[in-house]
């Protein structure tokens, strides 16, 4: 692989084994790699822990931020809603992880953030799914309004509610977009 690519071997060295922790791939005994497939069991797993992890860094943003520090969620929201109206899907799933980013940040905990971080190659991936339908983007931006409205009231318990649901109605849509991919196959 380094070899076609041009490029050194440790690099691609680093990518397998980074494909390898996030269980995308699976060395073989006798030498080699296997693609792993994704199941339901996985996208649940990974929603699940999800939403408790993003749930509880919501809730810490909500009791630890300064009103000023609200200010930069509300310009993403704004610019989520510009490329969602343009129909420029394609930039939705960046912005919504910016936006993600900058809430979990004001939890002020780095341990926290790190273990969402963890997540957040097959975090983007399943957002690159659900925001792909400009109903379920727009949905996704109400959601954010909403939390933004219970992180000025400081009303923890509503903003990790709200997250939370936010998470796991994404959950459903990937699990629902998985159904169609199996059902397309086993025709």
């Amino acid at each position: 692989i380094a070899q076609m690519l041009g490029i050194s071997r440790t690099p691609v060295r680093e990518a397998i084994h980074k494909l390898e922790r996030e269980r995308l791939i699976e060395r073989q005994p006798r030498g080699g790699f296997t693609v792993l497939g994704l199941t339901q069991s996985d996208i649940e797993e990974t929603f699940g822990i999800r939403s408790v992890l993003e749930g509880y860094a919501a809730r810490l943003a909500t009791t630890k931020h300064r009103p000023k520090e609200l200010k930069a969620l509300e310009n993403k929201v704004d610019e989520f809603q510009g490329h969602l109206n343009k129909k420029l899907l394609d930039a939705l799933p960046g912005i919504n992880t910016e936006f993600h980013d900058l809430l979990y940040a004001l939890s002020k905990s780095p341990r926290l953030i790190h273990m969402i971080n963890a997540l957040r190659d097959q975090i983007f991936r399943f957002r690159q799914m659900i925001l792909k339908d400009d109903k379920l983007a727009k949905i996704s931006n109400e959601d954010h309004i909403q939390m933004l409205k219970f992180m000025r009231k400081r009303d923890a318990e509503m903003v990790e509610r709200l997250v939370r649901d936010h998470i796991l109605r994404g959950q459903d849509e990937v699990l629902r977009e998985f159904g169609k991919r199996d059902a397309g196959k086993s025709r």
